[in-house]
């Protein structure tokens, strides 16, 4: 499927041919370009997943401002979202390349503080997207946990069963993401259909199954049962249609191996954002319209089976629905895997992360040392789920912090460039005259809503419920300040430029 690669890209591929020095090191080929617009579209639309998001992460909300936080907030969430992933599609289309976030800082940060930003940013965008594989890969273990609780009721969950999963399925997709990674696009691609056919399955079932709310409970229906009073429980409640939209610059980093990358893949974030804003939208007002009892819903550990078992009356047939979700969630962390493994690859290729790291092997054209170093981190981190699940959660959380803080930082950057009297040249996709204007809302948004990402989901606070997420962010912030004078400010090139001017040109580098 896809058109071969252009004249063009085969001789910017010859260009990466002729080995470049830098500190003794030699660059070679990159990565080949494996993704066309519909494969890196369709691996956009499953990675965000948002309505399958919205089913599986019911509970924070319910307790948190209820229907009515859900019911509106998710205009609210998807209108932000389309502010930010327009914001990145603009740098998207100036810089199509692995290193995204801290690429456009570097590209469009003042001159004097250019160096640092970007160290900072890199820093940031990397802690960012370990949690958010953190936090894919506990949601699919959690459910898988969920499904075997609901069908084996002897069966007694534990912590460290959580562990063994996410262990276990992190290891099977690190060794797809080496050895079948020319797989993955198609998988992907065929996870897309599935995702739009799940829907529709979803849509048909609730609705003609399913007990009915009323409008009123639906879009006026307010409560907080979390000890919050309404106007902070209705802000905290937004973090779950908010989850539903982050990461959506996770096709970015797979920039060098999409073929018209300028062009596809500015389009595939951004259409990608409004595809899934509208399937979540259906699936939130079809839920709420459907949902039954609200308390047995909450007293599930993922609402959406309970909301499946009463209105098909059978547990097997809630098991096959929430399958369904499952094989999402699989493919989801498959992907992540493979947009944190090029960030990886590219923050060594620049330098930050040891360069060895930064070494594709050529056999499988894979970068495989940055695959296993992120999948290893978070298995380490999975162990902590053993001693105390709040822990583990606490680096979950982090990945959503730690992305908004990135695309506020990078838009940040874009709003100063369009102040200045050189303004760097846009790429062909971009918003003219209204760039300013959505720029200025998504950091608004993005801002807004980081506030609440660092609340507590319940009153009184505990050691059980405390949301650590935001002392976490500040210790890797403080790391990465630590270590930019231990070795950021002085021993640290910046980015590499060659690798820059043939990235955006067409093609990739590695360093042996």
């Amino acid at each position: 499927m896809g058109k071969a690669a252009s004249g063009q890209d085969a001789n910017v591929s010859n260009a990466y041919d002729t080995p470049h020095k830098r500190n003794g090191l030699t660059e070679q080929a990159s990565p080949k370009r494996l993704f066309n617009f519909t494969q890196i579209f369709f691996f956009s639309l499953t990675y965000l997943s948002s309505w399958e998001t919205q089913a599986l992460n019911l509970s924070t909300v319910l307790s948190n401002g209820g229907p009515e936080a859900l019911a509106w907030g998710i205009v609210i969430v998807v209108f932000g979202a389309i502010t930010q992933s327009a914001s990145l599609a603009e740098m998207a289309s100036m810089q199509p390349i692995a290193g995204a976030q801290y690429h456009w800082t570097h590209y469009l940060a003042p001159t004097n503080q250019k160096k640092f930003i970007t160290w900072m940013q890199g820093w940031v965008t990397w802690f960012a997207w370990i949690s958010t594989l953190a936090g894919v890969a506990n949601t699919t273990a959690t459910m898988i946990q969920g499904l075997a609780s609901v069908n084996y009721p002897e069966y007694e969950p534990k912590q460290w069963h959580i562990t063994l999963i996410i262990v276990g399925m992190l290891i099977v997709q690190a060794l797809m993401n080496m050895y079948t990674f020319w797989l993955i696009p198609w998988i992907e691609m065929l996870a897309g259909i599935l995702h739009i056919c799940l829907l529709i399955v979803f849509l048909v079932v609730l609705a003609a199954l399913a007990p009915r709310q009323t409008p009123e409970f639906v879009f006026l229906h307010t409560q907080s049962t979390s000890g919050w009073a309404n106007f902070p429980a209705w802000n905290i409640g937004l973090l779950t249609p908010v989850w539903g939209f982050v990461g959506f610059d996770g096709a970015v980093h797979m920039s060098e191996e999409v073929r018209r990358a300028k062009q596809a893949v500015p389009r595939s974030i951004f259409y990608t954002v409004i595809a899934n804003g509208i399937l979540a939208y259906a699936m939130v007002v079809c839920m709420l319209f459907t949902m039954g009892s609200v308390e047995e819903a909450q007293k599930s550990s993922f609402p959406i089976i309970e909301i499946c078992r009463q209105a098909t009356g059978s547990v097997k047939a809630a098991t096959a629905m929430v399958s369904g979700l499952l094989v999402i969630s699989l493919s989801v962390n498959l992907a992540s895997i493979a947009s944190v493994s090029r960030l990886t690859w590219a923050w060594a290729r620049d330098g930050a992360l040891p360069q060895w790291f930064s070494h594709i092997d050529r056999k499988h054209n894979v970068p495989i040392r940055a695959v296993w170093l992120p999948v290893v981190i978070v298995m380490m981190l999975a162990c902590l789920n053993i001693a105390d699940g709040a822990a583990f959660g606490a680096f979950v959380a982090l990945g959503s912090i730690g992305l908004f803080m990135s695309y506020f930082i990078a838009i940040s950057c874009m709003v100063h460039n369009r102040f200045q009297e050189h303004v760097a040249p846009l790429g062909n996709w971009n918003m003219g005259i209204w760039g300013l204007l959505v720029n200025v809302f998504a950091l608004v948004y993005t801002a807004w809503v980081t506030v609440w990402l660092a609340f507590p989901s319940a009153l009184p606070v505990t050691s059980e419920n405390m949301n650590y997420a935001a002392p976490l962010f500040g210790a890797s912030t403080l790391f990465a300040f630590i270590y930019w004078f231990i070795k950021g400010r002085t021993r640290w090139e910046g980015l590499n430029k060659e690798v820059i001017r043939l990235a955006v040109e067409g093609g990739a580098l590695q360093l042996k």
